[in-house]
């Protein structure tokens, strides 16, 4: 009896959030502040998503495109780069490799927040402050040693004798892992491709402190540029919220059977 007890006390603390979040996407933003923000929408309404949508200033157009810009470039060099990279770490035992997982599993114990001063020191040296191109180098910088690690796990649970006959067959290293090996990594690209992609699109602060707040926005530093000073539109800050969830929400739901399979193939290999 405690446990559904202690089930039900848990997960009401995740789902308060969520209601407080949904109730007032289609809730007058009048009645939002306060006590009202736990009440019922009623009536529903649907300015404020309307409000949001036909913006004059295209904060949500805008900020989404960029967010779209920014993670689908940074996600796909991520996913093809830490694939190699985990190849090659798992068919090498020498001292490189060794060297290489240590370099990489440090790179996964500092927080993005101490690097931050000296990588804008980086980017300003090559002119690549204030620039897309700036923000999508740090990303692939930083997050590639989650992707060589959830790759190289499940690299590990595949054959290298698949490699060699097509060796044998006349294939290349480099046609090797193409044709065959990174077809069977479908799972494991999954996983990546969903947690690569949900931390880049809620990232706040590298986009903010790199592109800058008059260089340009993403979802969260929109979210961030559409509140005021002395007041906003409490009604507009939610529907602005749930729209820049859509996308992501979406992308997971659309690749969970596989995103499972790579968790738990990645979890049981090596």
């Amino acid at each position: 009896m405690r446990r559904p007890l202690v089930t039900l006390a848990v997960t009401s603390v995740f789902f308060v959030p969520l209601y407080v979040a949904l109730v007032n996407v289609v809730k007058p933003s009048a009645l939002i502040p306060g006590a009202g923000a736990i009440a019922l929408p009623i009536p529903p309404t649907l300015d404020n998503l309307s409000a949001v949508l036909t913006d004059p200033t295209n904060l949500f157009w805008a900020s989404l495109a960029n967010s779209v810009i920014v993670t689908t470039l940074s996600v796909i060099a991520l996913t093809l780069l830490s694939a190699m990279l985990a190849h090659y770490l798992a068919r090498t035992a020498g001292r490189w490799g060794r060297l290489i997982t240590v370099l990489l599993l440090c790179g996964l114990m500092i927080p993005p927040q101490v690097i931050l001063v000296p990588i804008t020191q980086v980017l300003r040296a090559f002119g690549l402050m204030t620039t897309v191109q700036g923000l999508m180098l740090f990303n692939v910088g930083y997050y590639i040693p989650f992707g060589v690690f959830v790759f190289t796990g499940f690299l590990k649970g595949i054959p290298a004798d698949l490699e060699e006959a097509a060796a044998i067959d006349g294939a290349g290293r480099g046609q090797a892992f193409w044709r065959i090996v990174f077809p069977l990594l479908r799972p494991a690209t999954a996983s990546v491709l969903i947690f690569l992609s949900v931390w880049i699109w809620n990232d706040f602060l590298s986009p903010l402190i790199i592109l800058g707040p008059g260089q340009g926005t993403t979802v969260t530093t929109g979210i961030y540029r559409s509140l005021g000073q002395y007041s906003f539109d409490y009604g507009g800050v939610f529907a602005l919220m749930f729209l820049s969830t859509l996308p992501v929400l979406i992308f997971y739901l659309a690749l969970q059977k596989q995103f499972v399979k790579g968790l738990t193939g990645g979890a049981t290999k090596g």
